[in-house]
């Protein structure tokens, strides 16, 4: 007999609930990954709505000179006096890009609150594939703006209200879904790796963008609007919202060919014991076949006794949520936190290209750098706090350390690619790391708190709650930023720094409550031991 491949034993040294989670760990990734995905186009798109004419005019210029023929340069598809796209072709183009961002956070964060709340009611797989699906058609509308040479505010605005409020759907269902499936136990680890897939999805929306933004900016959404619009389709097909769900597919499949009959007598207590009779002379399956013999006989499920409650535990309201602790300070952190997370997601390209005066495609590629540094801050958040057994403690100490970088940032940046490419990688860990972990670990702890007594129907109440909370300084930072960069980069910089040194103090109580908790026990014995 041939040795079994090491491949295959290491297959099968996994259990097939290990798989399941493997599964539900990979699949939320792609699900969320594909929602930033869709969110990224319009920073990149933005340094093409309004264009430095001149330089483009020059270039033009030197093209057909160069070639030494007086032919004139081939038209265009749209054929407009000046290279900017109109509405964006104003002196006002600044405030007219931070609203296009506003009405999408605006409505995001709105619809967050209503978000978690209708999910905790709705089949959670249903609902994320119906946002996923109306998410790639309002995507994709907004790239058929340039193919049907829509010049209409208004249209923009609208796809920007509706897609912000249909993407609402995801966040709450995919961290349902991951927290149902992993308990406690290493759970900032878990979710810091998990959560990277927003600065995935960031670098590749902005890959996939800036692909075609200066050929056919209307492809950078429409590709996005396809893909995330795809995923809804494999999340329909796979997503397994809790491991309970597979109890009735076991069932089923626990001996189809077999005729299986129920018979019962009452038991002690009053309980009704259920007996299993098989009515065929095969083998059972080898789950099985050691506990039951291969005659038709009777054999009593004992000695167990399920007895299921009359009622399930009830979704819990919004000012429940609100009580449980940690949750306010939290939610308020966030706001500030996001508020700068937000800022460079939309703002980061648009600066890189006036700063460092590059064109849109590699602004757009050096600023997937700042996500790549939010893929380790947020990892080493999960790690450290996982370790200390204080979430609090190590959101505190990055922002701290994040506010002399944003100023660092906002220095160096002058002076060269190399400085730039180093500080854009610190500056994303400090600032994703907070975020991610308050998002994830943090809200799924939050959720499944002891006080609410094993009801894991308010976990995602819990972090629609925190995330949308968030949600309102995703939507401010863009759009100050908008209105203070019309009076200086510095300006929008200092804004950064005061919206971190109040994220800051916001923890500060709990933070206190953290270290109080340490010296009275030791830190081993932190509770999260439970998996």
């Amino acid at each position: 007999m041939a040795p079994v491949p090491p491949g295959i034993r290491l297959l099968t040294s996994f259990n097939r609930d290990q798989w399941y989670r493997a599964l539900t760990f990979a699949l939320t990734f792609l699900l969320y990954t594909s929602f930033h995905l869709s969110r990224k186009p319009i920073s990149i798109v933005k340094s093409e709505l309004h264009k430095n004419c001149s330089s483009a005019n020059e270039l033009a210029t030197v093209g057909s000179g160069g070639s030494g023929s007086q032919e004139p340069p081939p038209p265009s598809l749209h054929t407009n006096t000046d290279c900017s796209w109109k509405p964006f072709d104003k002196s006002n183009y600044k405030q007219l890009l931070g609203a296009m961002d506003y009405s999408f956070l605006c409505a995001y964060a709105v619809g967050m609150y209503v978000s978690g709340i209708i999910g905790e009611r709705l089949p959670i797989r249903l609902y994320l594939t119906v946002g996923m699906l109306t998410s790639g058609l309002f995507t994709c509308l907004f790239g058929l703006g340039y193919v049907y040479n829509v010049h209409n505010l208004g249209f923009y605005i609208f796809v920007q209200v509706a897609n912000g409020l249909v993407q609402t759907t995801g966040w709450p269902s995919v961290v349902t879904c991951i927290g149902n499936w992993f308990g406690k136990g290493r759970r900032g680890l878990i979710m810091g790796l998990w959560n990277s897939h927003t600065s995935v999805g960031n670098i590749l929306g902005s890959l996939i963008a800036g692909y075609w933004v200066s050929s056919n900016w209307g492809l950078s959404f429409i590709v996005p609007g396809l893909i995330i619009a795809a995923m809804g389709v494999i999340c329909f097909l796979f997503l397994i919202e809790h491991p309970n769900d597979l109890k009735s597919v076991y069932a089923q499949n626990l001996s189809p060919t077999k005729s299986v009959s129920f018979k019962s007598w009452n038991g002690a207590n009053g309980h009704s014991e259920v007996y299993l009779q098989y009515k065929d002379n095969k083998y059972q399956s080898s789950d099985t076949e050691l506990l039951l013999p291969r005659d038709s006989v009777c054999v009593p499920v004992q000695p167990v006794v399920v007895v299921k409650s009359e009622s399930e535990p009830s979704a819990i309201s919004f000012m429940g949520a609100l009580r449980i602790p940690g949750v306010i300070e939290f939610s308020l952190c966030l706001l500030f936190a996001k508020l700068v997370s937000y800022t460079f997601l939309f703002w980061l390209p648009l600066y890189i290209t006036k700063a460092a005066h590059l064109d849109a495609k590699k602004a757009g590629d050096l600023s997937t750098l700042f996500d790549v540094g939010g893929i380790v801050g947020g990892i080493l958040a999960g790690v450290i706090s996982d370790k200390l057994g204080k979430r609090a403690t190590t959101c505190a100490i990055m922002l701290l350390l994040a506010a002399p970088m944003l100023y660092g940032f906002s220095m160096i940046s002058q002076f060269g690619l190399g400085p730039t490419i180093v500080m854009l990688l610190v500056c994303g860990g400090l600032v994703n790391g907070p975020y991610a972990l308050i998002t994830t670990a943090v809200s799924a702890d939050l959720g499944t708190h002891k006080s609410l007594k094993g009801n894991a129907r308010a976990l995602s109440t819990v972090t629609a709650i925190i995330d949308g909370t968030g949600s309102v300084g995703a939507a401010v930072g863009p759009l100050l930023a908008g209105l203070l960069s019309a009076r200086g980069w510095d300006k929008v910089f200092y804004m950064l720094m005061t919206a971190d040194f109040l994220a800051l103090l916001l923890l500060l109580q709990l933070v206190m409550k953290e270290l109080a908790s340490s010296k009275s026990r030791p830190i081993s014995a932190v509770e999260f031991k439970e998996h």
